[in-house]
């Protein structure tokens, strides 16, 4: 997403009289290498009558050399360019493998094409002072970038910025003594030092544009208040690999896509916005520079206007009809990403399926989503999608709730909250299982207790090298080892949870309705060993080892057509009379009991 902005510079100079003016050299033409792109530029001068020649300097920067025939009584410069604020990543670039630390030597033939960006001025006491206090690793173990970046930074913290209108550039003997300057100053400075240390720098002259963001920062300052442009100065450092690369010492970064080289040179003295002789004179100067942003495209930070919002939703309600006049339809899915604050780094945010705290943030968000969004929707927490070469899928947390905004799910607390510590066990398993078997009216012989895969694992033990136990952090495998762990932990006999087929009856005799009926399952071992594996026990039963059945046999589940019509759901108050209150004298069995369901009670909560 990009900014388009337009930049005004007015530089204006007005006589006391009629003077002649010499050639006069204009450097406010961004220069070539300009990384950030200029949709438009015109350069207007007054008075009208004069001769324009453009050029490159032998340093390959723009120049507008300007004659003037006639005496004049003003001299006007006016510059009008339109930059695309794209932001781009200014570490993008790649160096050569004898330049990724320093100190490094450039090749000799790049060497010699550098020789004006590697010459320096004799150190003075106080530069040198400063050379002998940088931190230097002779065995060439510190990375390049790190080195550049903490020495920019050091500038910005030890040379305090002030407005200087004083015109030329000071020593570096002098910034380092009063240690503060103006932007030109601090940029030299950073010139003269990697000379010294055998890096070909160069001075750069441009324009900086800051622009307001959107938001507050999280993190760290969230930069200037309003927009904001002016000419700048900064340093360019030559890297093998990489080219030219801007270092802003005024702010310790490196230069962005705010940053707009006019004229990049060996020396200060030719890079100047405009340089030329005049006649003797009393000189008024003026100087005004604005930005303003002509267009901006959508985006996180910034979405759409009101006005803007109510176009697209037009333009949607059209594409609808359309859709439905052409009977086409269509699905739509989505998948929020989190981007952490506090540890872009860290593995959880970037490749792993989980960390010490991506499921708790993720937990709190689906709360959050489900109070704002899914009020009455019940929530499930299960697994998702499965990526190759990854041996667990990832995990997938759900909201469920009615279009019509009827609740579903009436008491948010019996939801568990994971954040919170839980220590359940198979026999709290077993409970729930065996109470929910009556509550359903079935008989507790369809119960089937699951078993990790004993004979696997005993193989899997014989197989570990002779000087390691499946408690041994030296398994190559971290999820094998814990996955030992936790079942010889456990014991090879624990019930590790409980099944009980189901299947609904629609066609109960009478007015039961619909029922729940359910049958043994048989498997060639006496117990029910589970595939190998961490998935919850629902996805590792053993489903092949059931007896088998002839295909005109099986009872296979049909799928409803996702597109095909639908009625409406049943009121929410009936579904909700359908778990009412019970009372003895018939109905279905509820722990050996004969109950019958009666409508709602009286000071009950319905839907």
């Amino acid at each position: 997403m990009s900014i388009h902005v337009a930049l005004h510079h007015v530089t204006h100079y007005k006589y006391d009289r009629r003077v002649s003016l010499s050639p006069q050299v204009v450097r406010l033409r961004p220069a070539p290498h300009c990384r950030t792109p200029i949709l438009s530029y015109s350069l207007r001068i007054e008075p009208e009558g004069h001769f324009v020649n453009w050029q490159q300097d032998p340093f390959s920067n723009y120049l507008a050399r300007l004659v003037f025939p006639e005496p004049t009584t003003e001299f006007k410069v006016t510059v009008d360019l339109v930059a695309e604020m794209s932001v781009y990543n200014p570490f993008d670039f790649f160096l050569e493998p004898g330049a990724q630390t320093f100190p490094f030597v450039y090749e000799a033939g790049l060497k010699e094409e550098l020789a004006p960006y590697l010459l320096p001025a004799a150190a003075t006491p106080a530069l040198q002072a400063f050379l002998d206090s940088i931190p230097l690793d002779d065995k060439g173990e510190v990375r390049t970038i790190d080195f550049l970046v903490g020495l920019n930074q050091r500038l910005q913290q030890q040379i305090a910025y002030t407005i200087r209108l004083e015109p030329g550039v000071q020593t570096p003997q002098e910034t380092l003594t009063k240690a503060s300057g103006s932007c030109r100053d601090t940029g030299w400075l950073l010139v003269e030092t990697l000379r010294h240390l055998g890096l070909a720098a160069r001075f750069v002259s441009g324009y900086l544009i800051q622009l307001k963001s959107d938001v507050q920062a999280l993190d760290g300052p969230s930069g200037t208040e309003v927009d904001f442009t002016d000419l700048h100065a900064w340093c360019e450092v030559y890297l093998p690999g990489a080219g030219w690369i801007g270092l802003d010492p005024t702010s310790g970064l490196l230069a962005g896509e705010g940053h707009i080289p006019v004229a990049c040179t060996p020396q200060p003295s030719s890079a100047a916005p405009i340089s030329g002789a005049v006649d003797e004179c009393e000189v008024t100067f003026g100087h005004a520079m604005e930005i303003s942003r002509v267009w901006e495209s959508p985006r996180v930070t910034k979405p759409y206007t009101e006005d803007q919002w109510r176009d697209v939703l037009a333009l949607g309600a059209a594409v609808d009809h359309d859709l439905v006049a052409g009977d086409v339809r269509l699905t739509m899915g989505g998948e929020p990403t989190f981007v952490s604050v506090d540890d872009r780094d860290g593995a959880e945010w970037n490749t792993d399926a989980l960390g010490p705290t991506k499921r708790i943030y993720a937990q709190d968000l689906v709360q959050r989503l489900r109070d704002q969004y899914g009020t009455g929707g019940f929530l499930h927490y299960g697994q998702g999608k499965w990526y190759p070469g990854e041996q667990l899928p990832r995990w997938a947390l759900s909201i469920f709730w009615r279009e019509d905004g009827q609740p579903c799910w009436h008491d948010p607390s019996l939801f568990a909250d994971e954040r919170d510590p839980h220590d359940y066990t198979s026999e709290d398993a077993k409970r729930f299982i065996t109470r929910l078997t009556r509550k359903l009216g079935l008989p507790d012989g369809s119960l089937q207790a699951g078993h990790e895969d004993t004979w696997y694992y005993l193989w899997r033990e014989r197989r570990l090298p002779v000087n390691v136990d499946p408690f041994d952090s030296r398994l190559d495998d971290e999820l094998e080892r814990s996955r030992l762990r936790r079942v010889f932990k456990q014991g090879l006999e624990a019930e590790v949870g409980y099944v009980l087929p189901l299947k609904r009856e629609h066609d109960g005799p009478g007015l039961e309705g619909a029922r729940w009926v359910t049958g043994p399952w048989f498997f060639r071992d006496e117990r029910m060993y589970l595939f190998p594996g961490d998935s919850p026990m629902g996805w590792r039963l053993p489903l092949d080892s059931l007896p088998w059945v002839a295909e005109g046999d099986y009872p296979f589940l049909h799928e409803h057509d996702p597109f095909a019509p639908r009625g409406a759901l049943p009121a929410g108050q009936r579904l909700r009379a359908q778990y009412a209150s019970h009372t003895a004298g018939g109905g279905f069995a509820e722990g050996g009991t004969v109950a019958m369901q009666s409508g709602p009670q009286e000071g009950e909560y319905v839907w």
